[in-house]
């Protein structure tokens, strides 16, 4: 291909023409599907070549090279087209006979065509998009590479895609997290909310660089392991993974909350853990019944936090992003699985981020904790990461970039109390202070009053309802040590 950096603005021409498409959430799941079939002809041509007996699970006629491909220029266009991915191509990928024997790298068609959608009404149109896509030469390693930081690019204009913007977490995050929690070969990684694979992608990248024997390529392949609830970004998640060059990509589409957590067994368990759990949503009602009562919350990431501490390994490290709300919340819940954090666990760093991280998805300030699975917590240092100098707040077009991520990681390595202009950017606290004196509020080391964004409506409403149940918490806790000291005065 000639022009890769083009490649999504040619789509994008096109896709305006069709009325069909409506909006850049749909657009987008449209190029997903079409770019998933096209990477998975160009894996499944190294398996027939690798494989004497390999055979497709995809049926003859719905194979990319038989349908898409067009080097005579007599392929299906038009209403032929249209016709045959509606009524054959989409039946039967949807429809592929899966069981638990069949390999994950074919099963994966059918769990990625599951509930994909075409959503192009003008079959000449369509045939254009299938054309460009074709023109990728992924048999080309150097084409191959470079189509990979395209997708990037693709998976990150998802962040202003209406609510697909949840499914991506900055790479410089991500990387950063990567970077911090040291991979080696033989570990495995888990990401029980993996969206589009930004967290297992950094896992890889990190990894990479140790790989020197075949034995070792073949553990960085087995080293990552990914749910992810929603269809779309499960669809971009695998096709990411097929990328880069993981045959059988271990990413499961399905949800991480339903399996009861004390049911979870050390074959359940990781050495590392990487995450951003979704916040701010809410599960249905029965879904706190898979939780012990005193950790049961309706707040998401609580019960990841939750899922997450059963299914770290002994030794095992994680890096997980999580809201204020997390920190500073005292109600029973998050009081609960912060106690357990703290007395089972070794929280030994927390890194505030900047509030417009994850702009414009959403301006909720989010942390990184950083945990280990080595014994009780003594001491938890706090630092703040304050916006770069040149910038109000980060955006599409002004996006955070690794090197933002440059003090902490000169900070990190030479830990030190620091206090700027009154208030504290990074310190210290012992467990004792974080349970006994401050009722295991986490929320230190935040960001001056002044500094602070106005948040959405939304976001507002959200952090609101999260002070007010804290507060309530905190009233109903002074109440109970009240009443007891009555009582007791009493008797």
């Amino acid at each position: 291909m000639s022009n890769l950096s083009s490649f999504v603005k040619r789509l994008r021409d096109i896709m305006r023409n069709d009325a069909g498409i409506n909006g850049d959430a749909q657009r987008i799941e449209q190029i997903a599907w079409l770019l998933f079939l096209k990477v998975y002809d160009a894996k499944e041509q190294d398996w027939e070549f690798d494989e004497e007996n390999y055979t497709s699970i995809i049926p003859e006629p719905c194979r990319w090279c038989n349908w898409a491909h067009d080097e005579t220029g007599k392929g299906l266009t038009g209403d032929a087209l249209l016709d045959f991915v509606n009524n054959t191509l989409f039946p039967r990928l949807k429809n592929l006979p899966v069981t638990a024997e069949t390999p994950i790298k074919k099963a994966i068609v059918q769990t990625t065509f599951a509930d994909a959608n075409n959503y192009m009404k003008d079959g000449v149109l369509l045939r254009q998009v299938v054309n460009i896509i074709d023109e990728l030469d992924l048999g080309d390693y150097e084409e191959s590479h470079a189509f990979g930081e395209i997708y990037e690019s693709i998976l990150k204009e998802l962040q202003s895609a209406g609510s697909a913007g949840e499914f991506y977490t900055p790479r410089a995050v991500t990387q950063f997290m990567a970077e911090m929690i040291e991979p080696k070969i033989g570990e495995k990684m888990a990401d029980f909310a993996c969206g589009t694979g930004g967290f297992l992608t950094s896992w890889l990248k990190v990894l990479e660089r140790q790989i020197k024997t075949t034995d070792d390529r073949e553990e960085y392949s087995n080293s990552i392991y990914g749910i992810e609830k929603k269809q779309f970004p499960y669809m971009l998640c695998i096709t990411n993974m097929l990328l880069h060059g993981l045959d059988v990509p271990r990413v499961y589409h399905d949800n991480s909350l339903l399996k009861d957590v004390l049911d979870y067994t050390k074959d359940d368990q990781f050495d590392v853990i990487l995450m951003n759990p979704p916040y701010g949503g809410s599960e249905k009602a029965d879904v706190k019944n898979h939780f012990p009562s005193d950790l049961a919350s309706s707040e998401t990431a609580d019960l990841f936090m939750s899922v997450i501490m059963y299914r770290l390994k002994e030794n095992g490290r994680a890096a997980v992003i999580l809201p204020d709300g997390f920190l500073f919340g005292t109600d029973n819940a998050k009081i609960n699985i912060k106690k357990k954090l703290l007395s089972e666990f070794d929280l030994h760093t927390v890194i505030r981020m900047p509030g417009s991280v994850f702009s414009p998805y959403t301006s909720i300030t989010t942390n990184i904790l950083f945990f280990e699975r080595t014994g009780p917590t003594t001491e938890t240092w706090f630092y703040r990461l304050d916006m770069p100098e040149g910038y109000k707040h980060f955006s599409k077009t002004k996006p955070m970039k690794p090197e933002h991520f440059a003090p902490v990681v000169e900070w990190w390595n030479d830990r030190r109390e620091i206090s700027e202009d009154g208030f504290d950017k990074a310190k210290k606290y012992t467990v004792q202070q974080l349970s006994e004196e401050l009722g295991y509020n986490l929320d230190q080391c935040g960001f001056p009053h002044e500094e602070e964004e106005i948040l959405a409506p939304m976001d507002l409403i959200q952090r609101y309802q999260e002070e007010r149940a804290s507060l309530n918490a905190e009233i109903d806790r002074v109440l109970a040590e009240i009443t007891a000291k009555l009582g007791g005065a009493e008797l």
